[in-house]
């Protein structure tokens, strides 16, 4: 059997996935054979496996850091948020229905443990290490019963859980302290030790709470790592981090010259599938930004309608906030728009959801500026194409229920383009280097930009300079000899209790 490690958060967005992935990469450096896994994760950030399955990008991420192929292994369960409190249900890479949160840790708990613990055995066969993420906090105590994730599948499959706290927060012994302090004696029994993400400033600072921490629980820290811009990595959610360490949450950009090409993103609710513009922001001289009013695309030379799980949702917001006012305009005066996945059916004429797939809405009118009519299906289309658009070769991946009839237009990866509108089911297409050069270039030449593409940017190359970036913060600011030997050997013995309340 492998070894392996859990690696757990004081909070969601604590480091967990960035953690998971530095590791990953230090370990594949060393000549360690190793995969990441994740239970259950709840995101609309996913991808599809060569397999025809879907799973987290995050996971598909790991993988990536672990330079192993993703797999439907690595992430069994995929919770995706949507309207009315449910979510879509995917197990081993294919919807299974839709839940409510109380629905979903009712019952099913027990087969789906089963499940995720075959899946984590057929990883532990394959490889010499599997590194395993958390969700959420293991101190969730109302959801202990139930947990798959956490503590649960620490304690199923005997993995040392190493806690890791988001400093820049603040609070971060409390949150090691009272995570531990909440656990009953068999939980933490395997709980080895912390991990400190994101510190700023003198580490020698921290060193009387780190021996006080160490006193109170008896566990080491096993790091301190420090804060860093740009990462770049596929987030759960969230729109904060690109390539570049462009701050993609603000829509205040500053002023920007002729020869710098600026992209405005609508921030649809559901947006899924956002890591989609992480290309654009990779290239020199692209600005992108996020927004969520009319004004603020006003002055931007290309606007993105992303994906959504709540297409009709999207619409009507768009309707509420003027967007969709101001993407008719655009269009109609012959400015850039783009529509990816459920940005492309709602630019279309009529969304037909009579099954109440997605929407609960039934059918609505679309904005009408691309041919296309849509009709949902409980099928869910999951697939890897590939092919041309502006003479260049593109790969991509589709995640969608709606299935789209083309009824005109000039035909752009899978989808159609009329004027200076373009839109696709195709997610990942501008990961494509070439293609991506041609597309800013057409949108730049629309546009009446000075902007010329850099010849040289390759996403993929950045993407492993990231992806290496976190294998040195593990290998330069954690203690790798400790680490190695908690993955090797398991939880250490004879760890003290803390009882709730203590000191």
């Amino acid at each position: 059997m492998s070894h392996g490690l859990l690696v757990a958060g004081t909070t969601s967005d604590a480091g967990k996935s960035v953690v998971t992935a530095g590791i990953c990469r230090w370990l594949v450096r060393k000549g360690v054979s190793v995969a990441p896994f994740k239970a259950q994760n709840m995101s609309l950030n996913s991808f599809v496996t060569n397999e025809g399955a879907e799973i987290g990008r995050a996971q598909a991420m790991q993988a990536q850091a672990a330079r192993v192929e993703p797999s439907v292994l690595m992430n069994p369960v995929l919770l995706k948020p949507g309207g009315d409190q449910l979510s879509q249900v995917v197990l081993m890479g294919h919807p299974v229905g839709e839940l409510s949160a109380r629905g979903y840790h009712g019952g099913r708990q027990e087969q789906l443990l089963g499940t995720v613990l075959n899946c984590l055995e057929e990883l532990r066969a394959a490889h010499d290490v599997v590194i395993c993420e958390g969700a959420g906090s293991p101190a969730e105590i109302n959801l202990r019963r139930t947990d798959i994730v956490n503590m649960g599948l620490a304690r199923a499959a005997g993995l040392p859980v190493l806690v890791v706290g988001d400093i820049d927060r603040g609070g971060v012994f409390a949150s090691f302290f009272g995570t531990l302090a909440l656990l009953d004696k068999a939980d933490q029994s395997l709980l080895a030790g912390f991990l400190v993400n994101k510190f700023r400033g003198d580490v020698t600072l921290l060193d009387p709470g780190l021996a006080t921490l160490r006193g109170l629980t008896g566990r080491a820290t096993y790091g301190v790592l420090p804060f860093q811009h740009g990462l770049g990595i596929d987030e759960e959610d969230g729109l904060r981090i690109s390539l570049r360490g462009t701050v993609r949450e603000s829509s205040s950009a500053g002023p920007v010259g002729a020869d710098v090409l600026r992209i405005a993103v609508c921030a649809v609710p559901l947006m899924s599938n956002f890591t989609d513009v992480d290309a654009l922001a990779a290239e020199p001289g692209v600005v992108v930004r996020f927004v969520d009013r009319a004004e603020e695309m006003a002055d931007a030379d290309l606007v993105i309608v992303p994906g959504t799980r709540g297409t009709v949702g999207a619409l009507r917001w768009l309707e509420r906030r003027g967007l969709a006012k101001a993407l008719v305009r655009r269009a109609a005066e012959g400015r850039p728009v783009l529509g990816i996945c459920g940005g492309f059916q709602l630019l279309g004429e009529h969304i037909d959801d009579t099954d109440r797939v997605e929407s609960r809405e039934g059918s609505a009118d679309g904005l009408g500026l691309l041919p296309v009519r849509v009709r949902f299906v409980r099928e869910k289309t999951l697939a890897r194409p590939r092919g041309q658009a502006l003479g260049e070769q593109v790969d991509g991946y589709e995640i969608h229920h709606g299935v789209a009839d083309v009824q005109g237009g000039e035909p752009f990866l899978d989808g159609c383009r009329v004027g200076s509108v373009w839109g696709t089911h195709w997610h990942g297409s501008l990961e494509s280097d070439g293609f991506r050069r041609a597309f800013l270039r057409a949108v730049a030449d629309t546009a009446g930009r000075r902007f010329v593409p850099a010849p040289d940017t390759s996403f993929a190359a950045l993407r492993e300079e990231q992806l290496d970036r976190l294998g040195d913060l593990i290998e330069e600011h954690a203690d790798t000899d400790a680490l190695w030997r908690l993955i090797e050997s398991g939880p250490p013995t004879r760890l003290p209790f803390v009882p709730p309340g203590a000191p």
